[in-house]
């Protein structure tokens, strides 16, 4: 049996959490090493390890999380703008193998991002 994720003990609340979003299938919770002003880690409460590992039957899941987004930056201020930011794999920047949509914003982000 593997380990749980950091993030999986966040959802099951063995650790705490700075928690500014929740619903029956995701949690919002601010970063511990915010990369911006506002930095948000967007999560399904289904265990998904990566954006590869989504399924077909995952296309609602992945609906909701889009039209989470929007209205979670809305309460957090962010009416200027913001970026999401899907890591996917060692090589694309993932630590955490749970899929988790970064939401950064606060003030203006440059491109290209790194």
């Amino acid at each position: 049996m593997s380990e749980k994720t950091i993030f999986a003990r966040i959802i099951d609340r063995e650790i705490p959490a700075d928690i500014v979003y929740e619903d029956e299938h995701c949690l919002a919770f601010r970063d511990i090493k915010p990369q911006a002003p506002t930095h948000v880690l967007l999560i399904p409460k289904k265990e998904i390890s990566s954006l590869d590992d989504l399924q077909s039957d995952d296309h609602k899941l992945a609906g909701h999380l889009m039209m989470v987004l929007p209205r979670l930056a809305a309460q957090l201020g962010l009416a200027d703008g913001y970026r999401t930011v899907i890591n996917c794999g060692p090589d694309g920047g993932q630590e955490v193998p749970h899929l988790h949509i970064h939401l950064l914003g606060g003030r203006p982000l440059k491109w290209p991002p790194g």
